[in-house]
């Protein structure tokens, strides 16, 4: 084993990993351990700053709540992820797992987007399903309407919908799961 990886904050970083792939309904979602050139810059940088990142979705997710009357909140969870390269989602919403739990991919969003993502996620959390139908479109404009993002169409099966709210992704992803820039 290489000595850079026997580190306190690269052991950190994998446990983290190994916890949120336990949450993914495709543990091939999440390739970090696979990818020989960036793991250990991306084990190290979750080591030391994933727990500020999670709290600051905590902080997005609890907006989101805010939105809805405290019986009508479901309870959810709610973590940031690299997904793999093939993975071609910025969030995932899984409504199988218990609590319903949220996965972000921050690398792939600015962070004054990352809102508008947990957003959308946090509409499919609400409803307990995948989709994006009327009843969809509903609860996320009312989303849309508390969090003072546009609203979206309410036209059943609007392609928009897929990604409302509208945001910016990220050209190198893995980027920022390095820690460069």
């Amino acid at each position: 084993m290489i000595a850079s990886k026997q580190t306190k904050t690269y052991s950190v970083g994998v446990e983290y990993l190994q916890r949120i792939q336990s949450l993914l309904p495709d543990p091939q979602m999440l390739d970090v351990m696979d990818n020989l050139r960036d793991r250990v810059s991306i084990c190290n940088w979750i080591g030391t700053r994933i727990e500020s990142v999670n709290i600051l979705l905590q902080a997005h997710l609890n907006a989101c709540h805010d939105c809805f009357d405290p019986i009508e909140r479901k309870p959810v969870q709610i973590f940031a992820i690299p997904f793999a390269s093939s993975v071609q989602l910025d969030g995932f919403c899984n409504i199988t797992a218990v609590p319903t739990t949220i996965l972000v991919d921050v690398g792939r969003v600015a962070p004054a987007d990352w809102l508008a993502l947990v957003a959308h996620e946090y509409a499919h959390a609400h409803l307990g399903c995948p989709g994006h139908d009327r009843e969809y479109a509903r609860v996320l404009s009312h989303l849309c309407l508390g969090l003072g993002f546009p609203q979206p169409s309410l036209v059943p099966d609007d392609r928009s919908l897929y990604y409302w709210p509208t945001y910016s992704p990220s050209i190198d992803p893995l980027a920022w799961w390095r820690g460069d820039g």
